[in-house]
């Protein structure tokens, strides 16, 4: 019998590196048979996680509200819907669906639940025209600052507080469910994936995590990975970040620039390359070192350089000095 050639990829992926051990602190729940979990977070507001991916469930008297439908958990949420439903007592039926942002990966498996009422901020509304995916369909419901979803006797507040992640990235509080719904910022025992977690907005990524603070509440629905954030979740994720800003300051100033230009002469971008790929690497390596066994994929080091080059350019360019003025 001819054993069949290898393709490129899997060659590829054989010769990828080993990593660190995730720290038990990073683990979930194991997933069922067919690929989640559900599970209580106060009484009758639920989660789902596929191991990467997070939604939640409000389920009412009158009705199921569902926040973000990930395309990963996809047909899941449904399951962990009726599942849920039938050992409650209480109707299946989804009546609302909440997106916390207009990203794709958290809400392309909108389109399953028809019939809904649609709820997002008002930017939500203009990037999903903008996008035109029938995967996500448009909210119904749009606000600029606050609204208060209520249903079935329960209450949710959802607020915009400035861009982070996104331009329209919201805070969902569950005040009598002692839980907030952020995403995409913190990710409960693990670092931030490329460029702090693909944000556009670095310095409203970096402050939202004391925006998130100054709500009441014990249990984080963070969007991502296999369990439920603490508030000391969200203290090491600060302190992970401020690590990368303090060291970034450090290496913006004790570097110099002037032998890359030196190096490169008419070739300005590789002299610019030089320096701030050097500047990147003297700022990430102690952080990557401290975080490594802490943090799960600390030492997958391109996350912490990329996040590390992300926010050492908010600082150059939101932030400032920039550098000195010409005489």
């Amino acid at each position: 019998m001819t054993t069949p050639a290898a393709s490129p990829d899997s060659e590829r992926a054989a010769q990828l590196p080993d990593y660190a051990p995730i720290p038990e602190s990073a683990f979930g729940p194991a997933l069922n048979e067919q690929g989640y979990y559900v599970g209580r977070v106060e009484r009758n507001l639920f989660w789902v996680t596929d191991g990467v991916y997070q939604s939640a469930f409000l389920a009412t008297g009158d009705g199921v509200v569902v926040f973000d439908a990930p395309p990963s958990i996809g047909h899941n949420l449904r399951r962990a819907i009726d599942e849920t439903a039938a050992a409650e007592g209480v109707s299946s039926t989804v009546t609302h669906l909440v997106y916390s942002h207009h990203h794709a990966d958290h809400g392309a498996a909108a389109s399953l639940f028809e019939n809904v009422v649609r709820i997002g901020h008002e930017e939500t509304r203009r990037l999903l025209i903008r996008d035109d995916d029938p995967a996500r369909p448009l909210p119904d419901v749009t606000f600029a600052d606050t609204y208060t979803l209520e249903v079935g006797g329960e209450r949710v507040e959802l607020a915009w507080r400035g861009t982070n992640h996104t331009p329209d990235n919201i805070y969902i509080h569950f005040p009598d469910h002692d839980t907030l719904m952020f995403i995409d910022v913190v990710n409960a025992g693990w670092v931030p994936i490329y460029n702090t977690n693909l944000s556009d907005d670095v310095q409203g990524y970096m402050a939202a995590p004391s925006i998130a603070l100054s709500y009441p509440w014990s249990h984080l629905i963070s969007g991502h990975l296999g369990r439920l954030a603490t508030r000391d979740d969200v203290t090491l994720h600060q302190q992970y970040i401020a690590d990368i800003e303090a060291s970034s300051r450090e290496a913006l100033a004790s570097v110099d620039p002037v032998p890359y230009y030196m190096r490169y002469g008419a070739n300005v971008w590789a002299g610019v390359k030089g320096h701030l790929d050097t500047v990147t690497e003297r700022a990430a390596a102690p952080v990557i070192a401290k975080y490594t066994g802490v943090l799960a994929a600390a030492d997958i080091e391109v996350f912490t350089r990329t996040t590390t080059f992300a926010i050492m350019q908010s600082l150059r360019l939101d932030k400032g000095p920039s550098g000195p003025v010409h005489p």
